[in-house]
């Protein structure tokens, strides 16, 4: 089959169509290999926003407004936002993706991940061999929207209700591994709380945080008081106050 074939048979490309496809082609391979090659998790996050902005026009290009629309809002302004924002607040470190916890297995990852692209790459030559490309016109006669709520309830009903009951069961796992039950003598209510909070004895006020009027940015040099003693309740008890000079707890500033 010739290719004046296939563009006869899909419509034909137009001009607008040819130029953003080789102006977004580009940026989309871009985005994906700094998905992979970014050591910072937030710069690979970033880059796949890129390619699924890029992915989200091309499925526009091709008559796809509906889908086009879902993977330009949902998977990049939703989901990889939450992924975004995940890991601003936990706060990866570069350097957490140059740990190997398993030797070899970023070779072993390479070598797997060639195969199954072969795989799938030979699975679709040999099922679109001879196979005629047909535009969307039937499809989208009624339009978009309609052609694919259409399908996905009539020919993928089975496949659809199938994907929905495992995302289900994958949410509830999630939800029960990650729960914790707790003993009810384990349990102190709000009343226990304040009372053990204000009994003699303690302390029901905030405590100094660490480094405030310090002479050291350490976590466990205590903080000083407006009078210039140390306050030994601004260090936690399972930090050892470690012994200062006399010239680290001289005031800075003074010649004493």
């Amino acid at each position: 089959m010739t290719t004046s074939t296939v563009l006869a048979a899909a419509g034909g490309v137009s001009g607008g169509e040819e130029v953003t496809f080789w102006i977004l082609g580009p940026l989309a391979l871009i985005g994906a290999i700094g998905m992979v090659a970014a050591r910072n998790a937030v710069h690979s996050a970033l880059w796949l926003v890129l390619t699924m902005l890029c992915l989200g026009v091309f499925y526009v290009l091709q008559a796809g407004p509906f889908i086009g629309m879902v993977q330009i809002i949902v998977y990049t302004g939703a989901i990889m936002m939450l992924f975004l924002f995940v890991l601003m607040l936990v706060g990866r470190d570069s350097t957490d993706s140059l740990i190997e916890t398993l030797r070899g297995q970023r070779v072993a990852a390479i070598v797997l991940g060639l195969g199954f692209a072969g795989l799938v790459g030979g699975a679709l030559y040999r099922a679109l061999q001879g196979t005629t490309a047909v535009g969307l016109e039937q499809a989208n006669a009624e339009g978009n929207v309609q052609g694919i709520a259409r399908l996905l309830f009539t020919k993928y009903v089975f496949a659809f209700e199938l994907t929905s009951a495992l995302l289900i069961t994958a949410a509830v796992g999630a939800m029960v591994l990650a729960h914790i039950e707790r003993r009810k003598q384990d349990k102190v209510d709000q009343v226990s709380t304040m009372r053990a909070r204000f009994a003699p004895g303690n302390y029901p006020g905030p405590k100094p945080g660490p480094g405030v009027f310090a002479t050291s940015s350490s976590v466990a040099t205590p903080a000083r008081l407006p009078d210039g003693r140390l306050s030994e309740r601004s260090t936690p008890d399972i930090l050892p106050v470690r012994e200062l000079t006399a010239q680290e707890t001289t005031l800075k500033g003074t010649d004493r």
